[in-house]
């Protein structure tokens, strides 16, 4: 399969792909069977500088992720790589094992009644706990983007902030649960109904023909002119980059797709954020 894909993708397709096979426990102080040991979370480095105004690493505790290698994770992971690129915001990684059902668990319940990874506890407001990609996306942007260096201003730039919420919730509540079903009826039903499968992928398709036609003659999704790369890109990259998990092996049928895709890539927060956890 990866070996249709172009260059840069071929590392997402294998990232994903092990992904799936890899198994994580969780940990962290809200775990009741957490190690104390400095190796309990991964924790990330703490930059020297070009500090957030909002945060510090030397002045409060890290932000804690609590999240599992799927594509809705790695939307925060990425978020969370870029703002420590830009700020130094520090986070700390705890896996959760959703193949084991962890995220059921009373004391991941306590965080997000959904059941759901991922979830962000932002110990510098009191142990704050938000979930929802999307919600928690926006927590990022509103508290430690502070100079909107990946969302707009909903004041000076009204019409670039709708633009992004709008993508932001296309991807929220299209392209992610639409391919996630079509993930699960072609790889882990537990039993084969055709309908399903076409259904799911076809509406699948449906949608990065929308991102396509959005993507003709922008770079990004959301902004003026060509657009510029925002929260709303992240929010629908990690999906789309796993297409050929989903079946879905060219691109060619969307070519605007395909350049986002790389160009979003050659992006280092992202290539690390895509590792996470």
């Amino acid at each position: 399969m990866t070996s249709r894909l172009p260059h840069p993708l071929r590392f997402l397709a294998r990232t994903h792909l092990a992904a799936q096979n890899s198994k994580a426990t969780p940990s962290g102080p809200l775990h009741p069977a957490a190690s104390r040991s400095p190796g309990a979370a991964r924790a990330r480095p703490r930059h020297a500088a070009r500090y957030s105004t909002a945060t510090s690493p030397e002045g409060s505790s890290a932000l804690q992720l609590y999240t599992a290698p799927t594509p809705n994770g790695r939307k925060v992971s990425i978020a969370l790589e870029e703002l420590q690129a830009q700020y130094g915001l520090a986070y700390d990684v705890h896996p959760v094992d959703i193949g084991r059902g962890t995220q059921k668990e009373p004391w991941f319940l306590a965080l997000n009644p959904n059941g759901l990874i991922p979830v962000l506890v932002d110990p510098s407001r009191g142990g704050f706990a938000v979930f929802e990609t999307a919600a928690i996306l926006l927590y990022l942007a509103q508290h430690y983007d502070t100079q909107c260096k990946f969302a707009f201003d909903p004041q000076t730039a009204a019409d670039a902030h709708s633009e992004m919420l709008q993508w932001l919730f296309f991807t929220h509540g299209g392209i992610g649960p639409m391919q996630g079903q079509a993930n699960h009826f072609l790889k882990f039903a537990p039993e084969d109904i055709p309908y399903a499968k076409k259904r799911y992928l076809d509406e699948t398709r449906r949608l990065y023909g929308v991102l396509d036609i959005r993507l003709d003659g922008r770079d990004w999704l959301a902004g003026p002119g060509r657009g510029r790369y925002s929260i709303a890109d992240m929010n629908a990259f990690p999906w789309v980059a796993v297409h050929g998990f989903t079946g879905i092996e060219s691109m060619a049928d969307w070519p605007h797709v395909q350049a986002w895709l790389e160009r979003t890539l050659e992006r280092p927060a992202v290539r690390a954020g895509m590792q996470v956890p």
